[in-house]
Formats: structure tokens, sequence, C-alpha cells
């Protein structure tokens, strides 16, 4: 197993309270697979991610309980100086937000050799040939004068093909896309999933972080959905899109507009996400949820096994 995360807890400590956003979550990823972890805003998707590698700041943050194994290292004990090691060389992150992601005071080229002089014994022409291939690689045109551009200089685009380039130039066992597509239209979008799906190689694992529904029905293998810092739902792709068990889950199918919808109002889960520390009792989701009964607002329900490789959190759910 490439990545084995165990009843993993993280909290958000002030002065006056300790907020638990992620509360429990327990999940794997082997070689080869593209694992969705999909959910709306604020259910705690990028803190587990970014926990991975230990990227999330301490404090405000802190791992509360579980354990992290990476390729059977555990990272949540392992010390700053090794895990820097792992960062970018063993696991790459391939961040939400370019545009406050890569640094403005320096040209594109020279923050991809820092990455690859910080994790390879060779000189700095070398690191330079290395990151003009890559930008050629991740289809930016001009990649000699590119490199030479600094990160505003590019469009948004351009910058997530840099982050990109930058998280797997060195090819990592484990590749964490964090939102990838964020803020990107429709045909860069789609271009930039087919280049991730094009690098992605047989022996690495990645982990798709998205609240888009489209995105990871062409990319992941297997889904996780998330909700209120907790996993209500894992099943195989194919499985989950043709018969989603979680009525959360079937909410967010249900929101996706298609060829049968079209010219009709798109249907929308009522009220929002509770915010972390505000999370209700019972099921964290039975005041949204159109099949509530009287018994989900007091009783949580645990996250169970229904049949060969699904598990839902849900009483009502059934083999």
């Amino acid at each position: 197993m490439l990545l084995e995360i165990s009843d993993l807890c993280i909290d958000f400590v002030s002065d006056d309270r300790t907020t638990r956003a992620v509360d429990g979550v327990s999940l794997t990823l082997d070689r080869g697979e593209v694992l969705g972890l999909v959910g709306e805003s604020g259910c705690g998707k990028s803190a587990t991610a970014m926990s991975i590698p230990r990227l999330l700041p301490s404090p405000p943050s802190k791992v509360a309980g579980g354990k992290i194994l990476f390729d059977g290292q555990d990272l949540v004990n392992m010390p700053i100086p090794q895990l820097r090691k792992i960062r970018g060389a063993k696991i790459g992150v391939i961040f939400q937000d370019p545009m406050t992601s890569l640094s403005p005071l320096h040209r594109i080229g020279n923050q991809l050799e820092e990455v690859v002089l910080l994790h390879r014994d060779v000189s700095k022409a070398a690191a330079r040939d290395m990151s003009l291939e890559w930008l050629a690689k991740v289809g930016i045109p001009d990649p000699e004068v590119r490199a030479k551009a600094y990160p505003f200089e590019l469009s948004g685009g351009m910058q997530q093909r840099v982050m990109i380039a930058m998280g797997m130039m060195l090819e990592p066992d484990l590749m964490i896309a964090d939102e990838p597509t964020t803020a990107l239209d429709v045909t860069i979008q789609a271009q930039i999933l087919d280049l991730m799906r094009k690098l992605h190689r047989k022996n690495s694992g990645l982990l798709l972080i998205t609240h888009d529904m489209g995105v990871v029905y062409r990319m992941a293998t297997r889904i996780a959905v998330m909700y209120a810092g907790q996993i209500v739902e894992q099943a195989p792709a194919e499985e989950f899109f043709r018969h989603p068990r979680h009525p959360y889950s079937r909410s967010l199918l249900a929101a996706l507009p298609s060829a049968s919808t079209r010219g009709n109002r798109l249907q929308a889960i009522p009220g929002q996400v509770p915010a972390a520390g505000n999370f209700p009792s019972g099921c964290r989701f039975h005041d949204r949820c159109s099949v509530a009964m009287p018994k989900c607002a007091d009783t949580p329900p645990q996250l169970c096994q229904i049949c060969e490789n699904r598990l839902v959190r849900c009483l009502l759910a059934k083999n």
C-alpha cells in the first residue's frame, strides 16, 4: 500500500477554543490508483490532503490522532529534515491556486530549477535543461522564453501548467492535486486533465481533491466522498456513478447538469456545509437530507461496509 491514512483527526487551536476540522478520516491509495476525494467547499478535503506532507501551518493546526503511513513510513512523527527529503521528491503537490503558490519575485525557470537542485545531485545547467524539458512536456510554448518570465506574465492556464511541471518533474510516487482546475475555463480545464492523465504513471498514486464531480468522472478509479470532516462514502468510480448509496452523494450527482436537464433549473442541496466546530448532532447531513428520519438527528451513523469495496455512513444504508 502506497498511502494509508487511519483515523486521522486534525484540530485547529485558537486562544479560546479547539476546533476539529477532520474527524476520524481513513483512506488508502495504492500504486496505479487515482483516488478522487470529493465534496463541497469546507468539508475538510484540503486539510486532509495537506496533512499528508505536513504542509498545514502548525500552529494553529495539529494532528490530534491517527496515522499517516507513506510507503510504510510514519509521516506524522517523522523528523522535519527527513520529511523535507520526501516532499517534492517522493510526494508531489499541485496546489489549488498557482497565483498565490508561485513566488512572484522569482522567474519561472529559477523556481523549477530549485526543485531539481534540492533533490538531485546535478549541475545547475542540468537542472535548467530538465526544467525546460518539463515546460515543453506540459505544453508551454517557447519554454526558453517562458522560463525567463515571472508568474504574473503568464495566463492562469500556463501558471497551472507550471505547477504541474513543478509537482511531477521528479516523478514522485504520490501526487496530490488540490483543485488543479479551479478558476480555469472549460477548454483549459480539459487540457489540464488530459495532461495529468498522460503524465500519471502506473507505479505512482494520484490523490485528486475537487468539488467538481465531472472532473473525478474523467479521472478517478475510486472515489471517497467527504462531508463535515468525515468520509461518508467510498466506492469504485464506476459503481459510484452508477449507484451512489449515501443521500449526500446522490444529491451531488443530481446537481450535475446533463442533456436531460437542459433548460431546467438544476437541483440544489438546501442549506450549507456546517462550519467546523459547529457540526450538528447525529448524522451531520440530516438537516439537509431529503430522506432523514427522526433518529438521524440523534444517532451518529458509523462508516460501514455494505458490500465488497463499498463503505457508507448512513442509517439507511443496506447491503
